[in-house]
């Protein structure tokens, strides 16, 4: 006898099947290929459409592009915390706000926390330290075990601290004398800026030592490429209590 022939109608033949058959292999495989192209799918009643996922991920730009990610974060979060100091805080209207002062924050971000800081506690901080990312890399577990590891940590600390009470704090009094001064002259603002932070130093290096004593064993454990942005979280709080003591 002869072999039955099957005849499909036009209308019943799924749309699955027309993309496999445009481009071969699997129903699967057809939709991977619209969906590769820009096109959308029918599935579940609903159309999906694939140029519009997020393919970005903030942790990939941090680990691909870790010195500009530094840079924009360290401006963006002085920006913010001198706003919040005096528009949440200080209850100052928008238009009181006082842009000197902010401007301020934004340059000592940008130049001494986004630049100077990625060069010294990642680039100086590798070759002082060679172990360093390999103790970051470990499980939390691994890392209480790691004698020569945590005495790396507690150096890279002590490091950061004294880095913190000899140039952190006179980079910022001097920036502080240079945007708020009448004067061109740069030796106005260092004499200026050094003398307050001679005045303050007391209480300026009792505020560091409890705030980023703690606050450095924490981000000098996390991984390499988190390190800074980890640090800028808890620098948010710290910009916005500097900006309300020392900010005026």
């Amino acid at each position: 006898p002869k072999a039955r022939q099957h005849f499909v109608k036009p209308s019943l033949v799924r749309s699955d099947s027309m993309a496999t058959a445009a481009g071969g292999g699997s129903p699967a495989e057809g939709e991977s290929k619209l969906e590769a192209h820009g096109g959308t799918t029918v599935g579940g009643g609903s159309a999906r459409v694939a140029s519009m996922r997020a393919d970005f991920l903030y942790a990939d730009f941090a680990k691909n592009r870790p010195f500009v990610n530094n840079v924009l974060l360290a401006t963006l979060k002085n920006f913010a915390a001198d706003l919040v100091a005096q528009c949440a805080v200080e209850r100052k209207p928008l238009r009181r706000v006082d842009w000197r002062r902010n401007l301020v924050f934004c340059l000592f971000g940008a130049i001494y926390l986004g630049m100077f800081q990625y060069w010294y506690q990642i680039n100086v901080f590798k070759r002082v330290f060679p172990d360093m990312e390999r103790f970051t890399k470990q499980a939390l577990r691994a890392k209480l075990t790691d004698a020569k590891g945590l005495s790396a940590l507690l150096a890279q600390v002590m490091m950061d601290l004294s880095m913190v009470a000899s140039v952190y704090w006179p980079v910022f009094y001097v920036f502080k004398a240079g945007v708020g001064s009448s004067s061109w002259k740069p030796s106005d603002w260092a004499a200026t800026g050094l003398q307050n932070y001679w005045r303050n130093q007391r209480k300026d290096m009792y505020d560091t030592v409890r705030v980023w004593g703690p606050g450095d064993l924490i981000c000098f454990s996390v991984p390499l490429h988190l390190r800074l942005p980890v640090r800028h979280v808890g620098s948010f709080c710290w910009t916005t209590y500097l900006s309300l003591v020392r900010g005026a």
